[in-house]
């Protein structure tokens, strides 16, 4: 989600520079993932001189507010007669839902409509004033595009998922769509334009589709980096996306100058993904201004039906919503107050309690996904809470696609989300047919265990627990792929390898009876560059040791092998653990990651 860290999309975590060019990034509003590491002035999107929508119904006056008006689903014309003779207008109408976006400047037209007969809730969507774009929206500026020069290292985020050996299997359909429900996303990045999909894309900003040509565009810089996880092209340039053979659209639901994700702009986002055939989409923000919508407010009762009914509704279309988790390093199974609410005037500390939901990443069916630092650790910023995280992914330092041709690193669970929703569409494009719920079912299968640390707010088993959820996703499962046959155990951390020092990566094997096998295999993947310091040995329990590496290789970079040990006179179960000593100096690095098969 753009931040929840600094203002909101899930809010975002920026940190690092562009590719060309040092910028630093802020978080949008509602964002469910950036937070700014660095200092960094307020992002300004850019607009263009305003072009007039396809048609418009009203014409701006102050005072005016937007409002859900929840009825059966169908045509309900004298509903919509009732908002006129009450002072108001339809903005637009999602009768197969039944829900009306009404605008009016009454401020006693909420109260009247409750009374009429056939409508069943009504809520104010926002504590300010519809801004006067809404009835001539401007387009969002197309920005000069950067030239990227050659080159597409595999990253840390992609390697921990194993998604660069998901990618010798399948790099993604290009029959499978995913939304990126976001600030929108630069279609004319090098990066990025490849695999979009225009034809599905569109602004839902202010509350109804806007499909005007680049009405989709980025008004930020949350939705393009986000757009780059999930599936930036596999073409040489820059980065690669987790799956960078499918399809993406921009479903631009941010509204320009706030940058706020209000409830009327999610609905019309989930509408459009369920009509539109989108197998999958990606959600890092939070629905504003409410970062907790309590069922006991009218208003935030109305806005909890309208998203559940809209996010049902593309679920029953065949799509799956992944969303990020939020920001704020907060107990989601555990509230019990709120200080960011509304975000779109002053907020004001109210007591909550687990009845609020955060929306869309509380709706039930939807993946919510939690921040991994480095390694398979719990990110600093990310939310948590037993029953509430269904996975994790890599959150911290992401470098992907930004407006302009550029690159940045940032940081949020904004940026774990697209990483969950882009192992969602390679396993859709694994299995043609696929329903949401068989995927949310794959995804938490193919999910690797993480324990609790050594921290009392981590509640739960290995297998399920509030920080972790199943754990974090894994791409090769993902597409079918599985680890060698036998007992499999695997340690994803990340242990720095300093000049003449020495450190230990543990692996505790369970539920393993006897004595280990004669070919125990032992999977080893160490980053350095001058492998020739190093020696790699293998711990057994009783502390025996086996010798795997011995200061071979002279200056070659990096270890990625497989060893043989005949380790059947130990015993199997225990702590095992590969040691790494660095002996000259010069030239580090750290173990990624290790595994042994029984």
């Amino acid at each position: 989600m753009i931040p929840h860290i600094s203002s909101r999309p899930r809010r975002t975590l920026v940190l690092a520079a562009t590719l060309g060019a040092a910028l630093a990034f802020g978080a949008p509003s509602a964002l469910a993932g950036t937070l700014p590491v660095v200092p960094a002035a307020p992002f300004a999107a850019a607009k263009a001189p305003a072009a007039a929508p396809a048609s418009q119904s009203a014409t701006w006056a102050a005072g005016t507010r937007a409002y859900l008006v929840i009825t059966a689903p169908g045509d309900n014309p004298s509903v919509r007669a009732a908002v006129a003779a009450n002072g108001g207008t339809v903005f637009s109408d999602y009768a197969a839902i039944g829900v009306i976006v009404a605008h009016s400047a009454s401020a006693n037209f909420a109260g009247a409509m409750r009374g009429v007969t056939g409508v069943q809730q009504v809520g104010a969507t926002r504590t300010s004033d519809v801004p006067a774009d809404a009835y001539n929206p401007a387009l969002p500026a197309n920005p000069s595009q950067s030239t990227t020069p050659t080159g597409e290292p595999v990253r840390a985020d992609m390697s921990q998922i194993k998604a660069d050996q998901a990618w010798a299997v399948t790099t993604g359909s290009a029959s499978v769509k995913v939304g990126i429900l976001d600030t929108g996303v630069d279609d004319q990045h090098q990066d990025l334009a490849p695999n979009f999909n225009a034809a599905d894309s569109v602004s839902c900003a202010y509350g109804k589709p806007d499909t005007r040509a680049g009405a989709w565009r980025d008004v930020g810089n949350h939705g393009t980096h986000v757009a780059g996880t999930v599936a930036a092209a596999k073409n040489g340039k820059g980065v690669v996306g987790v799956a960078p053979g499918v399809k993406i659209s921009s479903v631009r639901i941010a509204e320009p100058g706030s940058s706020l994700f209000f409830p009327e702009n999610t609905i019309c986002g989930f509408m459009w993904s369920g009509d539109h055939g989108f197998k999958v989409t990606n959600n890092s923000y939070y629905t504003d201004p409410w970062q907790f919508n309590c069922p006991d407010n009218a208003d935030q009762a109305a806005i909890i039906e309208g998203v559940r009914r809209a996010q049902e509704y593309a679920e029953r279309k065949g799509s799956l919503q992944v969303a990020a988790a939020g920001n704020e390093n907060y107990d989601l199974a555990n509230k019990t107050v709120d200080t960011a609410s509304p975000n779109d005037s002053t907020p004001v500390t109210r007591t909550i309690t687990n009845a609020c939901l955060d929306i869309p990443t509380e709706l039930p069916g939807v993946v919510t996904v939690a921040a991994n630092g480095e390694g398979t650790t719990k990110a600093s910023f990310s939310n948590f809470g037993r029953g509430i995280i269904d996975v994790s992914a890599p959150g911290s330092n992401v470098y992907s696609t930004v407006p302009g041709g550029k690159y940045a690193s940032m940081s949020g669970t904004s940026m774990a989300s697209p990483h969950v929703a882009g192992v969602a569409a390679l396993i859709a494009s694994t299995n043609p047919g696929i329903t949401p719920a068989q995927i949310r079912e794959k995804l938490a299968l193919q999910a690797n265990d993480i324990a609790c640390p050594s921290d009392s707010r981590c509640t739960g088993t290995t297998a399920n627990n509030g920080f972790f959820g199943e754990g974090q996703v894994d791409a090769l499962k993902a597409v079918g792929a599985t680890p060698p046959p036998g007992r499999f155990f695997e340690n994803l951390g990340d242990f720095a390898i300093g000049d003449h020092t020495t450190v230990e990566s543990p692996i505790t094997v369970t539920g393993v009876t006897g004595n280990a096998p004669a070919t125990l295999k032992v999977g080893v993947k160490i980053v350095h560059t001058y492998i020739g310091d190093l020696k790699v040995d293998l711990i057994a329990p009783d502390g025996s040791i086996y010798t795997l590496h011995n200061r071979a290789g002279g200056s070659a970079d990096n270890i990625d092998t497989v060893y043989t040990v005949n380790a059947s006179s130990e015993a199997a179960a225990g702590t095992w653990k590969l040691r790494v000593n660095d002996n000259y100096r010069g030239d580090t690095g750290r173990i990624d990651a290790w595994n042994l098969t029984f």
